[in-house]
């Protein structure tokens, strides 16, 4: 009887100990979509998510990248993209048919005003 307890104890042990790396993933939800992570990879996605963030700091945002962003501020259609020394300005109109202008750091892509 001690022998039957024993067995089915060990047996139990072996299933959880066998299930417990298939309960170990993550789900890690940024830019790139959703995917599985592997805890024992992480930190090395993470050591290169930070040097291309490293690489990205001397870069400029692009003409493509600053409609986008003044799309989000309210720009309906853009008439206008100039560039100049440290901003974008996206000359454009709103979904009402006002005028709006957007100015944004060439740098950082922050919106420095909207008008």
């Amino acid at each position: 009887m001690i022998r039957k307890h024993l067995t089915i104890a060990v047996l139990a042990a072996a299933a959880i100990a066998s299930a417990a790396p298939a309960m170990a993933q993550g789900i890690e939800i940024g830019r790139d979509g959703v995917r599985l992570v592997d805890p024992n990879s992480r930190n090395s996605d993470m050591r290169r998510d930070d040097m291309r963030r490293d690489d990205r700091r001397g870069r400029e945002i692009g003409e493509r990248d600053a409609v986008r962003i003044a799309r989000a501020e309210g720009v309906r259609e853009v008439d206008d993209v100039r560039r100049t020394s440290r901003s974008y300005r996206v000359i454009g109109t709103d979904r009402r048919g006002d005028d709006i202008q957007v100015d944004i750091d060439r740098r950082s892509g922050d919106v420095i005003g909207v008008r």
